[in-house]
């Protein structure tokens, strides 16, 4: 009977003490740890585009210039007496400042002799109108006669008369030639070469010095062909800013003045001349632009409508990259109107409130799926 009994109670007492030692062991397993998911989409920062008026800025290059120069010569002969000390290469003279002056005793004495010669015309011219006074009387007394011009002294006093002219003129050729030996600045110049010194001899026609006015100088500056289509209607006129670079870089305004009307054969660009008023500063008090400055001239064109805005990096092989409401990228064609700076302006393919990816992934892909930066996400 008890080997019966131990028959059956042992395999229990084994499945019982079996059943134990699993309760035992899930008691004292560990809970299993949460499993994260990681978020692999590629971080972007967007941007909204809006549309804007933007007026383009035409940028060239160009050298100033005067926009008059004279070759100085003397109209009279003689010796220099005397010449005015800023009459010197480099010198700044104002219009009608005596630069030099010739030996004037021969033009005084040339004018004195013609102040003669008209008196005694005059005189002359006198006593012929009286004599053809005295003539008419007598021939009024010759009713029955017919008297000729000549007895009435006609021809006589016509004659006279020519030389009070002809004195008349001798004598404003011999003031002329007494002023002349004054020789005076034409305008405000600068005086770029001075060839006398006192006590030479001059002759008429020798060219004794070279001056450029500074009244107003020229900066002539070429358009490339592909600005033309952005120059304003009304070029002429416009304001146009001239600047130097360097440390002591300096600006002054001018004024577009014309158009040389003509497109250079081997560059294929027209030119435009701007015009800046007193470069030197001799009647104020701006920085003096010197000729011979090569300079960068900018000016305002015309102004384009409704155009985006977009920084060049962004765009290649004319392609934008965009985010759609679901953040997937895709690709766009633009059409890029004008490059100024750092910056395209497109005119076509794109619509105000689309969303431009600023921050494009490694390898971007048409339908990515993407993730907006923290700041981006918490603006929206």
């Amino acid at each position: 009977m008890s080997k019966k009994w131990m028959k059956w109670a042992l395999p229990v007492a084994v499945l019982a003490v079996g059943a134990g030692g699993m309760k035992l062991i899930k008691a004292t397993e560990k809970a299993p740890e949460e499993v994260k998911v990681v978020d692999t989409r590629p971080t972007v920062r967007v941007s909204t585009l809006q549309s804007v008026d933007y007026q383009v800025t035409i940028a060239s290059y160009g050298e100033v210039k005067p926009l008059q120069s004279t070759m100085l010569a003397a109209q009279v002969s003689g010796e220099v007496t005397q010449w005015n000390p800023s009459f010197t290469a480099g010198g700044l003279v104002k219009e009608g400042d005596i630069l030099f002056t010739i030996e004037k005793d021969n033009y005084e004495a040339a004018l004195i002799q013609a102040q003669a010669e008209l008196r005694r015309a005059h005189a002359l011219l006198i006593e012929e109108e009286a004599k053809a006074k005295v003539a008419e009387a007598e021939a009024r007394r010759m009713k029955d006669r017919t008297v000729s011009d000549l007895y009435l002294r006609k021809p006589q006093v016509m004659s006279a008369k020519a030389d009070v002219q002809s004195a008349e003129a001798g004598l404003k050729l011999a003031q002329r030639d007494l002023n002349n030996c004054e020789v005076r600045a034409p305008y405000d110049a600068l005086v770029i070469s001075r060839d006398l010194g006192v006590g030479q001899f001059v002759n008429v026609g020798d060219t004794v010095a070279e001056l450029s006015s500074i009244e107003a100088a020229e900066v002539i500056f070429p358009v490339p062909g592909f600005d033309n289509a952005f120059l304003p209607d009304a070029i002429e006129g416009s304001t146009a800013t001239i600047a130097t670079k360097g440390l002591h870089g300096i600006e002054r305004q001018a004024e577009i003045v014309r158009d040389l009307g003509v497109v250079d054969n081997a560059t294929r660009m027209t030119h435009l001349v701007a015009r800046i008023e007193d470069p030197y500063s001799l009647n104020g008090n701006q920085p003096k632009l010197k000729f011979g400055s090569y300079v960068g001239v900018t000016f305002k064109g015309k102004t384009l409508t409704n155009v985006y805005q977009v920084p060049q990096d962004l765009v290649s092989n004319r392609t934008l990259w965009l985010m759609d409401e679901d953040n997937k990228l895709f690709p766009r064609r633009v059409e890029v109107l004008r490059e100024e700076g750092e910056y395209f302006f497109i005119s076509d393919g794109l619509s105000a409130g689309e969303q431009l990816v600023l921050t494009l992934p490694e390898y971007p892909q048409k339908g990515m799926e993407v993730k907006l930066e923290a700041a981006a996400v918490a603006q929206r």
